[in-house]
Formats: C-alpha cells, structure tokens, sequence
C-alpha cells in the first residue's frame, strides 16, 4: 500500500526551479534574465495591478453600478421533494439540519415548491413560495412560520 512519502509528482510534470544570476556559463548570469537597468530590474520592482503609469486607471475611469440592498435577507433554501425524505411528521428547522438539508442553524430557512408531496406533514419554517405552501397544504399538511430569529 502506498504511503505519504512515497508519492511523487508523475514523470514530466514538474520542472526545477530555475537558478539565476549564477555566472555567465548558466545562461542567466549578470542581470538574471531581467533585461539591463530600470524599475523591473530591482529587487521588489514592479508596479501594482492596475497601475498605468499615473494614468487614471481603468477601474476608475468606468462609473459605478448598482447597490447593496443592506436588507436583504440570505435564506437556505429547501424543496419541497427533499421534505419527503425526511420520516418524521413535524418538520422544524433542527430536524432539517439533523437531516442534512440545510447546513446552518443561523440562517433562516425558506421552503420552495419543486416537487411533489405524498404525504401529509407540519412544516415550520421561516418563509414559503406560494407554490411550496399549497402543495404542502393540498397534502393534508400545515405550513407554519417561525416568527422570530431568536428561536434559530
């Protein structure tokens, strides 16, 4: 069986790093592959992304679009197919998260409407599609909605 410190790159795929400024037989002796003198030719040399030499940079010459809607709110989303694979009746957030159909007890979590429901459960969430809330009901189930983020 193979362990870590026999594994090795495949035979081609990586190259040896190329020593500069060795002496003139190296092929890059002297000035080390980078040209004769100026700004590139120091240690550290170079402009930052996006510098054009004093110019007005293309990203600020470009106007600004859209916004930040400081509202929004992020949910995790749950179909209401993924509801039949859970066995249980009453369905709550926690139950989902034991389920692994949502990932996180902190944000809220919204119910859409893919699929179709065989059977009748409860189901707490904190929002609904309109589709979701029907199929849910057209299945003899109840669709109620956590209130408060204190309760995640």
């Amino acid at each position: 069986m193979a362990e870590l410190h026999d594994l090795s790159p495949a035979s081609g795929s990586h190259r040896a790093r190329k020593r500069v400024g060795r002496g003139q037989g190296s092929g890059t002796g002297k000035t080390a592959g980078r040209g004769e003198n100026g700004q590139n030719s120091r240690s550290g040399g170079g402009v930052r992304p996006g510098f054009e030499g004093g110019q007005m940079p293309l990203q600020r010459r470009i106007p600004k679009r859209g916004f930040t809607n400081i509202n929004r709110v992020e949910y995790q989303v749950v179909n209401v197919r993924d509801l039949a694979r859970i066995e249980t009746a009453d369905i709550t957030p926690e139950i989902l998260r034991e389920g692994g159909l949502i990932s996180s007890m902190r944000l809220p979590v919204k119910i859409l409407g893919t699929g179709e429901l065989d059977r009748a459960v409860n189901v707490t969430a904190h929002a609904y599609s309109g589709s979701a809330r029907s199929k849910i009901e057209a299945a003899g189930g109840t669709a109620s909605v956590v209130n408060s983020q204190d309760e995640l």
